[in-house]
């Protein structure tokens, strides 16, 4: 079926409940719309990877705020017809299909696509009986875009604090502001128990500034990275006390004085995140 989201037809599967969510909270995925707007430069196309793209609904709102060359990475094939369908005829956008992946393939030979209310988590599992893999392919294997890569999204239900280090050093050379999604229990089940390390990777590659909202896209707050580690004991609360799921993260490298510039605006009044001084 076709729903208009936010001001965007979209193709997509009768279950996925994107115009669902978005319907109760509108602020939903606008966040990565205004992280696109202000690092929009006039007269150049923001260069983009958007990486677990889904149906395209992330591409598609970017490409209708802001001129973009967007690089589109999908590992579950049952999203592809849609993606395909609602962004891949732009000649701005190129549709990569394939599970990326950080070191060796091998490792993600023992994954399942696990399918829930429009959005696929790939968890540790025997894949006897499940849909065939898709093509691994290295993050540093990514091809190029015309224009320089600026803004890096992963949401990819787990894998994101391991993909999102290699991302950054992929594309350096830009020093792009890197959007991702953070959830230390979907990380857990996919295999990865120790996703606290992505901060000090992080801030090793030269990444300080930090906005952080919630699942629903409403601003948490402004910090640093090295604080980050400490701010995840609000992961340790039950979810009705916190009033969230999982945070988006955005981070500008300390060279990135514009991506820092963004951040500040987008973070706005809201404090800094745990309420430090």
């Amino acid at each position: 079926m076709t729903r208009t989201v936010q001001g965007v037809r979209l193709a997509m599967p009768r279950q996925h409940l994107l115009s669902d969510i978005v319907a109760r909270f509108p602020l939903y995925g606008q966040n990565l719309v205004a992280l696109a707007q202000g690092l929009a430069r006039e007269g150049t196309p923001l260069g983009m990877v958007d990486v677990g793209a889904n149906i395209g609904d992330s591409a598609a709102q970017v490409l209708a705020a802001v001129d973009a060359q967007i690089l589109c990475v999908e590992g579950d094939r049952f999203w592809l017809p849609f993606l395909n369908r609602n962004v891949g005829g732009d000649q701005r956008v190129s549709v990569l299909p394939a599970l990326l992946v950080v070191d060796d393939a091998a490792a993600m030979d023992e994954v399942r696509a696990v399918r829930t209310g429009g959005t696929t988590s790939f968890q540790t599992s025997d894949r006897s009986g499940q849909d065939e893999p898709m093509p691994t392919l290295f993050v540093s294997q990514l091809p190029p875009l015309k224009a320089p890569v600026r803004l890096v999204k992963s949401d990819t239900d787990g894998y994101d604090a391991r993909l999102i280090p290699a991302l950054a050093r992929r594309f350096a050379e830009s020093t792009p502001v890197l959007f991702f999604e953070f959830d230390p229990e979907l990380s857990e089940r996919a295999g990865d128990p120790d996703v606290v390390r992505v901060w000090s990777q992080l801030e090793a590659l030269g990444y300080d500034d930090v906005v952080v909202w919630d699942n629903f896209g409403d601003v948490l707050g402004r910090t640093v990275i090295a604080e980050l580690p400490d701010l995840m004991t609000e992961f340790d609360r039950p979810v009705n006390d916190r009033g969230w799921h999982y945070w988006d993260v955005a981070a500008a490298h300390r060279d990135d004085d514009a991506g820092a510039a963004v951040l500040r605006d987008l973070a706005g009044a809201a404090g800094r995140l745990g309420g430090q001084s």
